[in-house]
């Protein structure tokens, strides 16, 4: 589940063959975080209920992939953004932290899966 809002949240998020692009790399997190509209807009995208940003609309092609394969195919400075994002999202906003879970996660697979590594990283899952 960690590796959920790792994607979920890396705005910056792109496909490509081997690593996500680096492309959304420099969006402002902590501006998305700070903005109730903002954030609300990136949810909304991720669960089909509002239009997609082209950075959101990479993230929510990529996060199944992402979730499966461990984020194999992200950068270093992409999974630091998905902590920060994921802490904030479990401390902050646990609703729609717990919908994106339904979502993204509905037998809690990933959630089991990445369990001890959010232990490691301070997450309350």
């Amino acid at each position: 589940m960690k590796v959920l809002i790792i994607c979920a949240l890396l705005v910056l998020l792109c496909s490509a063959e081997e690593k996500y692009t680096s492309k959304y790399d420099n969006v402002d997190l902590d501006q998305i975080l700070a903005s109730d509209r903002l954030l609300k807009n990136y949810l909304n995208c991720l669960m089909d209920r509002g239009k997609c940003t082209p950075d959101g609309s990479e993230l929510k092609k990529n996060l199944p992939d992402a979730l499966e394969n461990d984020c194999s195919k992200c950068s270093s400075k992409q999974r630091d953004g998905a902590k920060k994002v994921i802490h904030y999202l479990i401390e902050h906003k646990r609703e729609q932290w717990n919908e994106l879970a339904a979502k993204y996660d509905p037998n809690g697979t990933y959630m089991k899966k990445y369990e001890a590594e959010a232990k490691k990283e301070n997450i309350k899952l």
